[in-house]
């Protein structure tokens, strides 16, 4: 058995596990903080889909709290949403009054948490944040170190006839450690926010207390959220995509 194939081997299994851990791992933080609660999703096209919430790194499934038979007389008791999927998303939100007691009772533990986070709650988000800047810079770091091995005549050769494997190592890795850090709302999160949330014709502002963000997602805490009719306000705290979503204004 010659080297070369043993380390196409070797790079042929590292690859597979890199990749299956990291998908494994990975999910949205601000859906991850709505897991396990009764949500509803909105989507594009006016559909709106309850349940309670289950995520995992490749999407997410909402638990219908009873079967749902539908019009050809299937039994439906949830519903999935790939990952693929999320750009369909255009809020979801988790009223305060359809929680349990105890979940009430965390809930609110955590927005007090939340609204302007003090001492160590802070000091470990900027911890997070500084170790989030530092892992941005590991592909650059890995991309060189490649390129400079490239470079030697051993190295050139070893590489090169791994690079698909690396390229495949490298493109798993890369959607995890890239950060989404924001200077301009790290500053807000734990303050009240204005957010204008906008698709297609229609356009809402919702003001509340800006909990996280990530790529994809941001989340609102304590939103006023009116009925149709604006006979009723509902408590909620909702999640939006940053592609319909931005934090416009301070709001206090």
């Amino acid at each position: 058995m010659s080297n070369t194939f043993l380390i196409t081997v070797i790079f042929i299994v590292l690859a597979t596990f890199i990749g299956a851990f990291i998908r494994g791992r990975h999910r949205d933080k601000c859906l991850k903080d709505f897991s396990g609660s009764p949500v509803r999703i909105k989507t594009v096209g006016g559909k709106d889909i309850w349940g309670v919430l289950s995520v995992e790194a490749t999407g997410l499934e909402l638990l219908y709290p009873s079967p749902y038979h539908d019009q050809d007389g299937h039994i439906e008791t949830s519903y999935i949403l790939y990952k693929n999927e999320y750009p369909n998303i255009v809020t979801i939100f988790r009223f305060f009054e359809e929680l349990d007691n105890r979940s009430k009772i965390s809930r609110e533990k955590e927005l007090n948490k939340t609204y302007r986070p003090k001492g160590m709650k802070r000091l470990n988000r900027r911890i997070r944040n500084m170790f989030n800047t530092v892992k941005d810079s590991l592909m650059e770091i890995l991309n060189l170190f490649i390129g400079q091995a490239k470079r030697t005549s051993i190295g050139g050769t070893v590489i090169g006839s791994q690079d698909k494997y690396l390229k495949q190592i490298g493109s798993e890795v890369k959607g995890t450690l890239l950060t989404s850090y924001e200077p301009l709302l790290e500053k807000y999160v734990g303050r009240k926010v204005v957010l204008h949330l906008r698709y297609g014709d229609t356009a809402h502002e919702h003001h509340g207390i800006l909990k996280e963000y990530t790529a994809n997602f941001i989340e609102i805490m304590d939103v006023q959220i009116k009925s149709d009719s604006e006979s009723e306000i509902r408590t909620a705290d909702i999640v939006v995509p940053r592609k319909y979503a931005t934090v416009r204004h301070l709001g206090e």
